[in-house]
């Protein structure tokens, strides 16, 4: 791949890995919503009361939000897994697959069922009262006579379904399940729009190719041809096999890194892979998980290591408001997770990633805002952006209540469209992330905050249980304690971010900054 755009070769390398994780949950969840949705519809078909109640269930599920639906299966597996745990001493993953696949089965429910109970509803009676009259029994007559004549309008909701599973499934990044979702996520995150073309585009192809051959398989069992029936059922099986057989075969097993949804996460990441794949050992990754996520992940030991923020641990784990030096702080929080989850806090990583409200430098000159003080005086005629979760954290609380913020519009978005925002006019304020290199490149003034409602942020490396006393990953990962600065962490993510960057040429130039400041 030498000469491409190196952008397009990252896209290119997590191809098979991406796919066949897309292909493999689609496949999956179709199938397991088939087998639930094609029998209940003919259980219900005649039975008016069941008929509106499967209807209206199978409504309702579609109107949950993809990605809500998605999240929501991830604690309740979770639990599950631990009352497994405790009453069988064996468990399940509560991560990644089983949740996607649960959710996007439930999401093909409506069109299989709704397709079902209409193609079974319109047979004309005569051909009913016909098949009664040369002997079948109502059993009889339904699969002998009526599921062959639906069949096409069944064919047509399984479609439908088959369509909304694969684009439903993109969604499914967040949870740990790697699909072209990936591309997506992390593309929306570090601006590399490259990376958002591969995953919207091959979503879209899949789609297509699959409605395609499912369209061969409802015009033959339409027509009677058997040999469109076979064509489209080869077809489905080639894409299939062609999707998941090279996914097998480079999938990598060995330790498990996760990542939360950002760029600076994506390159620390990398940065822990190359150190062990450089020592031998293979590495999954789960990208693009949210925080309450990815710690119960870290918890429940289905991923093994990831740099996490002593203020997030300290509100959202501890849901502590205390305010104690940098010292303590860090000491106690080691403590709570050794006791707690039994998790290793190797140390920090050098430098603090700080949630803080930033504005243009021009826009908070001209009002006179310096501090987070100031900025209360003025917050009523301004807009506020938001990343995602900003809202919901204890840290947001903090901040408003301790000075008083009541701002006339609050937004909540992508960091990448956030940033953006700021840029064009659009929020005269926002939520900014101390080490972020777009801070310096935008010209962004960080408001200073004397009450301390935000706490440090110091990076902090931290091992699962099942790893705790590994020392091959200790001893690889220990020399990244302490070795970033803030201002290669900076430089880092405007490498990731910058036109012709990516996650992974910004880990290796962070890389080769430990390596030679580590060299005698």
């Amino acid at each position: 791949m030498n000469g491409l755009d190196p952008r397009i070769a990252d896209a290119l390398a997590h191809l098979p890995d991406y796919l066949g994780g897309h292909v493999l949950v689609s496949i999956a969840a179709l199938a397991l919503g088939l087998a639930v949705s094609l029998p209940l519809a003919l259980l219900a078909a005649r039975r008016p009361a069941a008929r509106r109640a499967l209807l209206g269930f199978s409504g309702i599920v579609q109107t949950v939000p993809g990605l809500a639906l998605l999240a929501l299966f991830y604690p309740l597996l979770l639990a599950l897994a631990a009352l497994s745990e405790r009453l069988t001493g064996s468990s399940f993953s509560a991560l990644g697959f089983l949740p996607s696949v649960l959710a996007l089965a439930l999401y093909s429910m409506l069109p299989v069922v709704r397709n079902t109970l209409t193609g079974l509803a319109e047979i004309d009676p005569a051909i009913r009262q016909a098949a009664v009259g040369v002997g079948m029994t109502p059993r009889q007559a339904l699969w002998m006579v009526e599921l062959p004549l639906a069949l096409p309008v069944i064919m047509a909701g399984i479609r439908t379904a088959a369509v909304w599973v694969i684009g439903t499934a993109t969604l499914a990044t967040p949870v740990g399940q790697t699909s072209l979702g990936n591309y997506i996520f992390a593309g929306l995150q570090t601006q590399n729009w490259i990376s958002v073309l591969f995953g919207c585009v091959l979503a879209a192809a899949l789609a297509i190719v699959v409605d395609q051959m499912l369209a061969l398989i409802e015009s033959g069992l339409r027509l009677r041809g058997r040999k469109r029936v076979t064509f489209g059922i080869i077809g489905l099986a080639l894409v299939a096999l062609g999707a998941i057989v090279p996914a097998l075969h480079s999938r990598p097993t060995g330790y498990v890194i996760g990542t939360k949804p950002f760029t600076e996460q994506y390159v620390l990441a990398g940065v822990m892979e190359q150190r062990l794949r450089a020592a031998g050992h293979s590495v999954t990754r789960r990208d693009g998980l949210g925080s309450s996520i990815i710690f119960r992940a870290l918890a429940a030991g289905e991923i093994e290591a990831f740099v996490d923020y002593s203020g997030t641990l300290w509100a959202n784990e501890m849901r502590r408001t205390d305010r104690k030096s940098r010292a303590d702080m860090l000491s106690e929080i080691k403590q709570y997770l050794e006791r707690q989850h039994g998790i290793a806090m190797l140390g920090g990583l050098g430098f603090e990633n700080a949630y803080a409200l930033a504005m243009p430098r021009a826009r908070a000159t001209a009002l006179g805002i310096k501090s987070l003080a100031d900025l209360a005086r003025h917050a009523g005629t301004l807009t506020l952006a938001a990343d995602v979760e900003f809202f919901g954290r204890p840290e947001w609380a903090s901040v408003r209540d301790g000075y008083g913020l009541s701002f006339r519009t609050q937004r909540q978005m992508s960091e990448t469209f956030m940033y953006a925002a700021a840029a064009s006019g659009e929020a005269d304020v926002i939520v900014a992330y101390t080490s972020d290199g777009r801070i310096a490149q935008q010209d962004l003034l960080v408001l200073e905050d004397p009450k301390q409602a935000i706490p440090p942020y110091d990076a902090v490396l931290l091992v699962a249980r099942s790893r705790a006393s590994d020392a091959a990953l200790i001893e690889t990962l220990r020399p990244l304690i302490g070795a970033i600065d803030v201002t290669r962490m900076r430089e880092a993510n405007r490498r990731a971010i910058v036109a012709g960057g990516s996650p992974d040429e910004a880990a290796r130039w962070l890389s080769g900054e430990i390596a030679a400041k580590q060299s005698p």
